[in-house]
């Protein structure tokens, strides 16, 4: 047995229960890597209400002219990539709204960029290249909470008075006590040591997953528990829309077509045609005018779902 290192950094230490992971069967080590894995949704839920702080920061910048980014290195940069990619086709907003920013730009997606996220200067300039403002809200994220790249970006925004947020897994890092908001998932060490893409990874992405959808509810792209402004752009999400204006005005699937296509592809329009009885012009009128499907079909006040959906101004 090797001797042991010492590391500050969470991410980097040695899991006792691995440690002769090499000469593991197949089945042992699956097994200790789910009993690993069982670990890490306690530990995001311990920051809970971290988590829902930074929602309603995200849900005050984009129900105004602010927009969210997320920024990170590695395989933290790729989970924010595929959130920002994500989020826009499910619930209808602008990509304008919703950015990515990972070392070492595009490449660093699909392969490593040598010395990417090691330039302070380089989180600054590519936010600067965005022209940050006091209304946006910055999301980094790193597992070891110690990434030059991400540290500079959370720097560069608190200079310029927006709002940040910091996703790393060790709650004494550099990350943590710069962002306003920290949330940090102590999931400890990693079954193979320093591979962050695992038990870290995995709760990057379930604090990204409750970060988007929680904030896209708050908004109000969601009926009930459905996408009612999820994009078309393929057969399978054409019946997909089917099927949720059906589920959520009653009707069965053919007539949901028919409205969605008189609407224009609009499932809000569409459910409201096919709820209140009334033509695609008509039904267009009522939602433009109360601001919320909720709202036009009778089941909320407009100023009562305001308020509680945090879009009151």
């Amino acid at each position: 047995m090797g001797a042991q290192t010492k590391d500050d950094r969470r991410t980097e230490q040695r899991l006792a229960a691995s440690w002769n992971l090499d000469r593991m069967t197949a089945i042992e080590i699956v097994r200790l890597m789910n009993r690993e894995d069982r670990k890490v949704a306690v530990a995001v839920g311990r920051e809970l209400p971290a988590i829902a702080r930074a929602v309603d920061a995200i849900v005050a910048a984009l129900r105004g002219n602010g927009r969210l980014f997320y920024v990170g290195a590695g395989s933290s940069g790729r989970m924010a990539v595929l959130d920002a990619a994500e989020v826009p086709p499910t619930f209808g907003i602008s990509r304008k709204r919703m950015i990515a920013l990972i070392a070492g730009g595009r490449r660093a997606v699909t392969g490593a960029v040598e010395g990417a996220e090691d330039s302070v200067r380089n989180g600054e300039r590519d936010l600067r290249g965005h022209k940050l403002t006091r209304e946006d809200v910055v999301v980094g994220i790193a597992a070891s909470g110690t990434t030059p790249y991400v540290l500079g970006a959370l720097q560069y925004a608190g200079r310029r008075g927006a709002l940040t947020v910091a996703i790393t897994a060790n709650r004494k890092s550099p990350m943590s006590r710069l962002a306003e908001i920290a949330i940090a998932a102590e999931i400890g060490a990693e079954v193979l040591t320093g591979s962050t893409r695992l038990k870290a990874g995995t709760s990057q992405k379930m604090v990204l997953n409750m970060l988007s959808t929680a904030a896209m509810a708050r908004l109000g792209h969601v009926y009930e528990n459905l996408m009612i402004d999820a994009e078309m752009t393929n057969t399978k999400l054409w019946g997909r829309a089917q099927r949720i204006v059906a589920d959520a005005s009653g009707a069965d699937v053919r007539a949901a077509g028919h409205a969605l296509r008189a609407a224009g592809h609009d499932m809000r329009v569409a459910v409201v045609m096919l709820k209140l009885g009334v033509n695609a012009a008509a039904a267009r009128k009522t939602v433009r005018e109360t601001g919320s499907l909720r709202a036009a079909l009778g089941e909320v006040a407009s100023d009562e779902w305001r308020v509680a959906s945090g879009t009151a101004k």
